[in-house]
């Protein structure tokens, strides 16, 4: 039987978020230290640990069949590679950012600027889209560091808290894409690899949902029941039950995990008690 070849970042933030998505997909992966392939003893997957930059390539040579990379590597790198899933970690921003002593008036401001970044095609693509041309340097490394030195007047790099580019002096100016960790598939994949993904996807697609969301158990009197299952956005309806004590049931439902305080608050006000929330480890539709 084939293997379905995946590739993933082969160090930092990334490949250990990628690592722990596949193991919550119950996908057991037998990796040494400093290994670059790696199989998994559960399920007919093989790993490759790559530089991010190059993983593009090897998708579309059809060398591994998917990657989880992040989306901006993508747009810079990899155009014309489909992505699967969107998978929800290692959020950031790809950013255009100036010296803070620069008043800023708008994207305008960078014309015939020299900007630094290592996506040289995101930022042509985005300003070419504004009707801006700037001279663009490449940079793979650090570019904070290239307007201190004199070497451009502005950057293009990706930002998460901001912290780096305040180290550095920098502001952040004009968001030109946000991205995510993304599952995305080789042009070449065959059929039967392409079952393989479909069955990683739906094993991922649980973890993602279950992710999102949180179980929720609580108590309410019989005579505010409706008023308490009009505020719960389950996954089909709420779960009602009987308590031992009269005039009472419990409720069990499912919340989104960004609406649950708002929920919660509507809820103790409605006359629920004993709220209890539970993590869901997958959630299977």
């Amino acid at each position: 039987m084939k293997k379905i070849r995946i590739a993933i970042q082969k160090s930092g933030r990334l490949n250990e978020d990628s690592l722990q998505i596949l193991k919550d997909c119950g996908i057991s992966i037998d990796n040494g230290k400093d290994q670059l392939k790696a199989c998994s003893r559960n399920f007919p997957l093989e790993v490759f640990y790559l530089r991010n930059g190059d993983i593009p390539q090897y998708l579309r040579d059809g060398v591994v069949d998917i990657a989880i990379i992040g989306e901006n590597v993508l747009i810079e790198k990899g155009g014309d590679i489909s992505i699967a899933e969107k998978l929800g970690f290692s959020k950031c921003k790809v950013s255009l950012a100036v010296p803070k002593s620069i008043k800023y008036k708008d994207v305008t401001d960078f014309e015939g600027k020299r900007i630094a970044t290592s996506y040289p095609n995101t930022v042509v693509n985005y300003l070419e889209s504004k009707g801006v041309k700037s001279d663009i340097h490449i940079i793979n490394g650090s570019v904070e560091i290239a307007p201190n030195i004199g070497l451009a007047d502005a950057i293009c790099d990706i930002v998460s808290s901001g912290s780096t580019l305040f180290k550095n002096n920098l502001k952040e100016v004009e968001v030109m894409l946000t991205s995510e960790a993304v599952l995305a598939v080789s042009p070449l994949i065959d059929a039967e690899r392409q079952l393989l993904l479909e069955k990683l996807q739906f094993r991922i697609q649980s973890v993602l949902r279950a992710r999102q969301s949180k179980y929720v158990l609580l108590n309410a009197p019989n005579d505010k029941l409706e008023e308490v299952i009009a505020l719960l956005p389950g996954m089909r309806s709420p779960t009602v039950l009987p308590l031992a004590e009269e005039g009472w049931s419990s409720i069990h439902t499912v919340i989104n995990k960004d609406k649950f305080w708002e929920v919660i608050d509507e809820l103790k006000k409605a006359g629920a008690e004993g709220i209890l929330v539970c993590p869901i480890e997958k959630m299977v539709l």
